[in-house]
């Protein structure tokens, strides 16, 4: 029995495979490997190239262009004023950009696991994470824990419980 559920599991692996050009075998895919390195490779692109200007400020603009989100919607993700991502003066506020980058890199960190950045910025808004008595991401940067958010993802990251 336990032969033929085997049997059947890869056999549906082979389908796949052949349906996402893709070689698996008995214990996982042989593309994961590069999955990793694409999404790696994505999570630096949004990190970096995407949202930060030529002066290494966060760019509002350009961040809620690829969340395809409002400044307002951002704002609130965020834990800021609409006026702290509209105005250049708040904008450039170091606390601003501190609170803007700590937020880039949550969404950096969890990108690979997310697969996008739209999933990755629903993870930050929903998901409750238990270590913190079921908050979501969003909840701590508002509370203005980011770094104990990092710290959690780092631990995950490693292979640590949630």
């Amino acid at each position: 029995m336990a032969e033929n559920q085997e049997g059947r599991r890869r056999a549906a692996a082979d389908r796949d495979a052949g349906r996402k050009g893709k070689t698996h075998t008995a214990t996982g895919s042989r593309g994961r490997t590069a999955d990793l390195a694409a999404a790696a490779d994505l999570n630096a692109a949004f990190a970096f190239a995407h949202v930060l200007g030529s002066d290494g400020m966060v760019e509002p603009a350009r961040l809620t262009n690829e969340l395809r989100i409002s400044k307002q919607e951002l704002a609130t993700a965020a834990g800021l004023s609409r006026d702290a991502v509209s105005k250049t003066a708040r904008l450039k506020a170091p606390a601003t950009q501190g609170r803007l980058r700590d937020f880039i890199e949550i969404i950096a960190r969890v990108l690979p696991w997310a697969g996008s950045v739209p999933h990755a910025f629903a993870w930050y808004r929903a998901q409750p994470l238990p270590s913190f008595g079921d908050q979501t991401a969003e909840d701590l940067v508002k509370a203005g824990r980011a770094e104990a958010v990092k710290a959690y993802l780092s631990r995950l990251a490693v292979g640590g419980y949630a």
